[in-house]
């Protein structure tokens, strides 16, 4: 298989590349680099290709998420509850109507369809 070659990758691990990428990319993150570094987090999480045959993939370890959520943990922490309260209150004040009124929106709908979901178990 020649390098950069997608083939032995599930389903799962291409789509978990394309939304990483896109997240990069959103930042600011050229869209090579963004692709290099999504594929390189799909292998640190999950070893590599698993598309190999029955009960010869591995179990993935999220790795990579687990880090920038500790990350992100640590740095709020550091904080004092003040700064975090006042920090909030700026980004409430910041939003509009209409974006307020979308999340909202968008909060309904994502609850509606777990609570479907749910049902049908």
């Amino acid at each position: 298989m020649p390098r950069g070659d997608k083939s032995a990758y599930t389903d799962k691990q291409k789509r978990k590349a394309a939304h990483i990428e896109e997240s990069y990319e959103e930042r600011g993150v050229p869209k090579d680099e963004a692709e290099a570094r999504a594929w390189a987090t799909v292998n640190k999480d999950s070893g590599g290709g698993n598309k190999s045959g029955s009960g010869r993939g591995k179990p993935d370890t999220n790795a990579s998420a687990k880090k920038g959520g500790k990350r992100g943990g640590e740095a709020s922490a550091e904080r004092s509850s003040a700064a975090r309260s006042a920090s909030a209150k700026r980004a409430a004040a910041a939003r509009s109507p209409a974006d307020r009124s979308a999340a909202a929106k968008k909060a309904a709908a994502t609850r509606k369809r777990n609570a479907g979901a749910r049902e049908k178990v």
